[in-house]
């Protein structure tokens, strides 16, 4: 069995003319945590979309769990799957953005259970009690009758969290998770996200919370400018990076 839950090979993506990502290889493996860092506009959050097709590519090959992201391959060339085929693949792929989108007019609990319910179809009994697992599991098992606008930011982004591990995907993309919540609710999401890594779950995150990076992750990922610059096991990319862009990026982060 493969064990790479994520293969990038040469991909790139531009938007008209400006390309962002100038061929990327990463590799990702099965119940591994792999942080993205770099300054803003070296392309993190544009790879992250790519991996469930939120982006489409434009050359390159990107591979979850063995499959071919988004399109077939037929005699070499790539053949883009209907929507429908591509929708039911990117549910392998749970997704956490900076801000939390969770529907207002509903409850936590009606947010964690729509999904399961509207787009797999499941029993509306099961789904519940899954559900109220789930908002124990990120602390929240008290909330599930409140409103979004009643939570914290940080509650919020936990039950974001939650609302995507209801449909149990392989693997869990978050887009620098932290970066709307106010300093003192920073932690209690980063929590969540590492008893999640502690379990097994296979993650790929843009951060700029480097201390969680160091702690957490088994390969940091830097990029700048549409490539990977550097990556590797977090002790050597934050702690003695051998490229000089790197060193420069962290001497004004660290």
């Amino acid at each position: 069995m493969n064990n790479l839950m994520v293969e990038a090979r040469g991909v790139k993506k531009s938007f008209g003319s400006l390309e962002i990502l100038k061929g990327i290889d990463l590799q990702v493996e099965r119940g591994s945590v792999t942080c993205l860092i770099g300054p803003s506009g070296s392309g993190k959050t544009t790879f992250l979309r790519c991996i469930n097709h939120l982006e489409k590519i434009n050359a390159g090959r990107l591979y979850v769990a063995g499959k071919l992201v988004g399109y077939e391959e037929r005699n070499g060339r790539l053949y883009e799957m209907r929507e429908r085929d591509t929708a039911r693949s990117r549910l392998a792929a749970g997704m956490v953005f900076q801000r939390f989108n969770l529907f207002p007019h509903m409850t936590v609990l009606e947010n964690i259970i729509e999904a399961p319910i509207q787009v797999l179809r499941r029993p509306r009994k099961e789904v519940i009690e899954e559900a109220r697992a789930l908002l124990d599991r990120v602390g929240l098992g008290h909330k599930g009758g409140a409103f979004p606008s009643e939570l914290s930011g940080g509650q919020q982004q936990r039950v974001a969290i939650a609302r995507a591990l209801a449909m149990k995907p392989k693997l869990m993309l978050f887009d620098e998770p932290t970066s709307a919540l106010d300093p003192e609710l920073v932690g209690e999401v980063l929590d969540v996200m590492q008893k999640l890594a502690e379990q097994g779950m296979t993650m790929v995150v843009v951060t700029h919370e480097l201390g969680f990076a160091r702690q957490v992750s088994d390969q940091v990922v830097f990029m700048d400018q549409g490539v990977v610059v550097e990556n590797g096991p977090p002790a050597q990319v934050l702690g003695a990076p051998r490229h000089e862009r790197t060193q420069a990026f962290l001497s004004k982060v660290l």
